[in-house]
């Protein structure tokens, strides 16, 4: 998905390319005939676990496979949507300017920077648009979409990685865990380790070695919990003109400031973390002392792209450090 900026149109996709989808479909065809073998066992919890294994193997396989790649041209006059299957025929649909009665502009529940265009046709029909994939323009775009279509009482939406917007915010402001949750995780670290060991004193059994080893593990690791639990809480972000301000804690619980501007960075890149490129994509910026900044989770890479072009603006980083 992404917008058109080169033209008077506003572009919107939504959904996956076929080679995304083979890859995908790839893997989790190869994950399900692993249990294959289990068919050719006389053990019926085998056969069982391989046929469950092989339907939802199969099952999300069709689903990616079968999904929809949805495209929305917004023109001054008209919204084209256009909708294709990967086996099927191309399905088109023209939404004039006069049938457009309101106009809403909802974010998602899982990614506060993250908006949809969501109209109303005179007939009552809500349409709604895939993501807008520039966040960093998201209020630039719905201005310009109610002014083509002239559309009343648009709330703008609010959008912490606005360009617009002076200071840009990623992440969520950090706030140390108290010390009655740490005390209550140390404790249960301890219990944990402590039960294998218990339960055998209990039923007069001997103890085995990792029966005991396990009680200074539990020590241990109720020590680190205590001490170290707050470095778990984050970063927030404050991206301004100049420079960026990184909130943090120490594992007391104490702030931690750090401020990056232009001169210190060496590079800065986006990175993927975990398996979906939807919404495990960072910006990671190396620092010329060696440091390295990850920045809280944005979303997709189009997204994380936008907001590490935003990053490079206002620190004025030199075109050979920039590898967005």
């Amino acid at each position: 998905m992404d917008d058109a900026t080169t033209s008077s149109d506003i572009r919107l996709r939504e959904g996956s390319s076929i080679a995304q989808r083979l890859v995908m479909s790839g893997f989790a065809a190869a994950v399900a005939l692993c249990f294959s073998p289990g068919l050719f066992t006389h053990d019926t919890l085998e056969i069982i676990i391989s046929v469950v294994a092989l339907l939802v193997g199969a099952a999300f396989v069709g689903a990616v496979m079968l999904a929809p790649a949805v495209v929305w041209i917004i023109t001054p006059d008209e919204i084209l949507i256009g909708q294709q299957r990967p086996f099927g025929r191309l399905r088109t649909r023209i939404v004039a300017k006069g049938d457009i009665r309101g106009l809403q502009v909802p974010g998602s529940k899982a990614a506060k920077a993250r908006f949809q265009l969501a109209f109303t046709l005179a007939s009552g029909e809500r349409l709604t648009s895939p993501p807008i994939s520039d966040v960093t323009h998201v209020r630039q775009t719905v201005a310009r979409i109610v002014t083509q279509f002239d559309v009343p009482d648009v709330e703008a939406p609010v959008n912490p990685l606005d360009a617009s917007n002076p200071e840009m915010h990623l992440g969520e402001p950090v706030e140390p865990f108290s010390a009655r949750d740490i005390r209550i995780v140390a404790l249960i670290v301890v219990a944990l380790c402590a039960v294998p060991y218990a339960y055998k004193l209990w039923r007069g059994l001997s103890s085995g070695p990792v029966d005991i080893m396990l009680l200074p593990v539990g020590a241990i690791g109720a020590f680190v919990v205590y001490r170290f639990a707050n470095l778990v809480t984050g970063a927030f972000w404050i991206i301004r003109q100049g420079d960026i301000r990184v909130e943090r804690l120490w594992g007391d619980g104490k702030p931690r400031t750090d401020h990056i501007e232009g001169r210190d960075v060496k590079a800065i890149t986006v990175e993927r973390r975990g398996r979906s490129e939807d919404e495990h994509c960072t910006v990671v910026i190396r620092l010329q002392s060696g440091g390295r900044f990850r920045s809280p989770r944005i979303g997709s890479r189009l997204e994380a792209h936008a907001v590490g072009t935003e990053i490079v603006r206002r620190l004025g980083i030199a075109p050979e450090n920039n590898k967005i």
